[in-house]
């Protein structure tokens, strides 16, 4: 199952490229936000085979995507908002699932 959630993670960063910012903090915010969600991926891959293992990193992921999604909301406009916003919030959306259905408590 890890495998499968890495290449849906991998798909968030597929077409990735450099943004026109809005205002002088987008452009760095921008590459925070696309850092962190290769690190968010990184560590998919290296969940531990623990339920709490996995319910920590796809909690962290869900926060990962949460704060990635406010800056594309704000910095990024036209089919690049919309396609930025739809791949994180739909990552936000899988793994918020993940939580509720296999994490409960942990």
């Amino acid at each position: 199952m890890r495998h499968v959630l890495s290449l849906a993670a991998l798909v968030l960063l597929a077409g990735s490229t450099a943004a026109s910012a809005v205002d002088g903090t987008c452009a760095r915010d921008l590459l925070v936000a696309q850092s962190s969600q290769r690190v968010a991926i990184d560590r998919l891959d290296a969940l531990g085979d623990s339920e709490a293992d996995r319910c920590r990193g796809w909690r962290q992921h869900v926060d990962t995507m949460r704060r990635a999604a406010t800056v594309y909301g704000r910095c990024l406009t036209g089919q690049e908002r919309a396609d930025r916003l739809a791949q994180v919030q739909s990552s936000e959306r899988e793994f918020g699932e993940l939580l509720r259905t296999r994490c409960r408590g942990r």
